[in-house]
């Protein structure tokens, strides 16, 4: 099939997970329509995709749920739901599936619907060279192409002839390699000169629930040494404000400007960062300003993990990923606590020749990653569903 010459519209089914999920959906939908316009989306979307013109089927929320134990208690819901939208994307026959992260999910969705016939595409690897490395062969039953955001995952998969592509990060194109620290400050209101931390304790509230309480002990800690410094939290939603700063209030922590959003601002505007692992860190990389990165998974997901050993990789935040060392400050578990996360922060902030190579280090990884992400996919989804004919 020529998709250029088609007179009738291709048809994409899309399900993305949670407000990173939505992202690069919105990014993909205009991708695709700067390539073809003639394209109809529908799925389950977040509010850019919708605004990009994804019909939704369901909200991008109902997928934000990280790890084993969290997904087991959600298990009968997302069942429900992946068979409803199973059923409808068997009757609507799109041209093509793409599941956008939310492994857990997509993945069995696009079993099933390439078993049906469909063109099936995952956008976002899984991890799947750092835990339970064995999903790769299924991954590769259920998918005709992976779309990966970071290079080294491409070798992996050649290694089980799983057909993969590296198409960069829309994140790497969206952010300038010189972020604008004068205009961010300007536009949150805070002073030239000022020492600023952002805090960002992640998106989803069970991680928040898990993190705030040593965020806002970093704070304290690092306002009892350093008193000048100046604390910004960019708050991915209402329920997460609410979360974060009743923990910020129970400890009397310093004061805390919490923001709606904004969190590139905010990270353009700080000197250092305090950031749950995901998608936040790679934001912070892109954005040039050291961190230090925590995360606490539930109890029952910890156990599971450390007893079945499924865990194969040293590091477990984006950017010591990408640059295979352990170049950023990371903890994990039990590691977390306030005087660790505020004592790593100040020894990476005063440090300027570390800030340096910091800086440095995060401006090779940006120009790897900036290469057009999104129109790479759209490039690579549109060469898949041309392989149908």
């Amino acid at each position: 099939m020529n998709v250029a010459a088609a007179a009738a519209p291709l048809r994409v089914g899309l399900v993305a997970g949670e407000s990173s999920g939505d992202t690069l959906g919105a990014a993909l939908i205009h991708a695709l329509r700067s390539q073809l316009p003639n394209v109809e989306c529908f799925g389950v979307a977040g509010p850019k995709m919708i605004a990009a013109g994804c019909e939704a089927w369901a909200s991008a929320d109902e997928l934000a749920v990280m790890g084993l134990a969290e997904i087991v208690r959600h298990l009968p819901r997302l069942l429900r739901l992946r068979k409803s939208l199973l059923e409808r994307f068997t009757a609507a026959r799109p041209d093509v599936f793409v599941g956008i992260d939310s492994p857990e999910f997509n993945l069995g969705m696009a079993k099933r619907l390439k078993q049906r016939g469909l063109k099936t595409v995952q956008y976002v690897s899984p991890q799947v060279w750092a835990w339970r490395q064995g999903r790769v062969r299924t991954i590769g039953k259920a998918c005709d192409l992976v779309l990966c955001l970071l290079p080294f995952e491409t070798d992996f998969y050649a290694e089980y002839g799983v057909r993969a592509v590296f198409v960069g990060h829309p994140l790497a194109d969206q952010i300038p390699l010189e972020v604008d620290r004068r205009e961010a400050r300007r536009a949150l209101g805070i002073e030239s000169d000022a020492t600023v931390v952002a805090l960002l304790p992640g998106s989803r509230m069970g991680e928040v629930e898990r993190l705030a309480a040593d965020f806002a002990a970093a704070a304290s800690w690092i306002a009892e040494r350093r008193p000048d410094v100046r604390f910004i939290a960019p708050m991915a939603s209402a329920r997460v404000r609410i979360a974060f700063e009743r923990h910020v209030m129970t400890l009397g922590a310093p004061t805390v400007t919490l923001l709606d959003g904004q969190a590139q601002r905010a990270l353009a505007a700080s000197d250092g960062v305090i950031v749950a692992s995901g998608t936040a860190t790679l934001e912070t990389l892109l954005s040039g300003r050291p961190m230090v990165v925590a995360y606490r998974f539930s109890a029952m997901t910890a156990f599971l993990l450390r007893t079945l050993r499924l865990v194969k990789v040293p590091y477990f935040s984006q950017p010591n990923l990408l640059v295979g060392r352990r170049l950023v400050p990371e903890f994990l578990q039990e590691e977390v606590s306030g005087a660790a996360l505020g004592a790593a922060l100040l020894h990476e902030i005063e440090d300027p020749q570390h800030v340096g190579e910091l800086t440095r280090e995060f401006r090779t990884v940006h120009e790897v990653l900036r290469c057009g992400g999104a129109d790479r996919a759209a490039t690579a989804i549109l060469e898949c569903v041309r392989g149908a004919a």
